[in-house]
């Protein structure tokens, strides 16, 4: 199979190292004056990963996303939707779309297949893959569960099939909005998680429960199977992002709460903004993330809110546990 993947930061390497291990013609793609191209292109590794020879790497988007039969993308969600209009430009309609991302986008509170319909991609055409796992516990060779999940069942049982692999079991998903929303939020509990490491607050436990089940109240309220907040994509990703020292989101939080700035990607930081709004939306109401985006968003002291905001989720009215 012939796949092109679009992003050479942490996961796409590592999506474009696995896909390849699989015997399928690979190509990477990166902006040419972007740092994680020009380290693949000068030394054909980065932190993660070493990049198979037969992988093609190339700053040539036309070139990346025609030879392709099946596009990965793997970029900042925030930045999807502008990706998508260059794009779009070229004959891209008999494509294939898999997002191996996970985001909300801000503003709109659209899931990011959406924004890939709202683009021109036709809802056959798309697959999303999460799930739980980190790239330096991948190359090291310990296996891990995932999910794939799409409108089309026929894609997702084919996309299974072509992808699956003693280092990553995979499960068809079957709620295309909880999967996606349930992805996303898990980074906002991640944030909150990095919060409580550093505040020395033995709450990770009830951050889990209590977090799940917003989430669960948010994916029923826009039409989705709520159980699938208990599913792979989000409570089965909590290990990977409440507690690894790998994880970008509970770093975060982590630095955040000492009064310091974490200098690489969290997409909770934006999800939390995202699903705040689609809480509003949708009259759900998700104390977790109100507090981490007050956290987040907030000015003044960022350790002194940390707390703050705690104190507050403590002080909320008695409700039945499973309301």
């Amino acid at each position: 199979m012939k796949i092109s993947v679009l992003g050479c930061g942490r996961w796409g390497s590592f999506i474009a190292w696995y896909l390849a291990r699989q015997g399928n013609e690979v190509a990477s793609w990166g902006p040419e004056e972007d740092y994680s191209y020009k380290i693949l292109k000068e030394t054909g590794k980065n932190e993660y990963v070493t990049l198979d020879r037969n992988i093609q790497l190339t700053c040539d988007l036309q070139f990346a996303v025609t030879r392709a039969e099946v596009i990965v993308i793997s970029i900042s969600a925030q930045g999807l939707r502008g990706f998508m209009q260059r794009i779009m430009q070229y004959p891209v309609q008999d494509k294939v779309f898999v997002l191996c991302m996970k985001g909300i986008e801000t503003g709109t509170g659209k899931r990011l297949s959406e924004v890939l319909t709202e683009s021109g991609v036709s809802p056959d055409k798309i697959a999303v893959w999460v799930g739980p796992g980190h790239i330096q516990s991948f190359v090291r060779g310990e296996p891990n569960c995932m999910v794939i999940d799409s409108a089309n069942a026929a894609l997702k049982r084919d996309l299974v099939h072509a992808f699956r692999s003693d280092l990553i079991r995979f499960y068809y998903g079957d709620d295309l909005i909880g999967t996606e929303l349930g992805a996303a939020a898990k980074n906002v509990m991640g944030i909150a998680a990095g919060a409580l490491d550093v505040l020395c607050v033995p709450l990770k436990g009830p951050l889990m429960s209590r977090g799940a089940r917003e989430v669960a109240r948010l994916i029923k309220a826009m039409g989705g199977n709520e159980l699938s907040a208990y599913g792979l994509a989000h409570l089965g990703d909590y290990e990977t992002t409440l507690f690894s020292e790998f994880s970008h989101n509970r770093r975060y939080g982590e630095m955040l709460a000492k009064g310091q700035r974490f200098d690489k990607l969290a997409e909770g930081v934006a999800t939390s903004k995202a699903m705040r709004l689609l809480g509003q939306q949708y009259r759900v109401e998700l104390p977790i993330t109100e507090a981490v985006y007050n956290v987040c968003y907030g000015e003044g002291d960022d350790s002194v809110r940390c707390r703050e905001e705690i104190g507050k989720l403590f002080r909320r009215s008695t409700k039945a546990e499973l309301y």
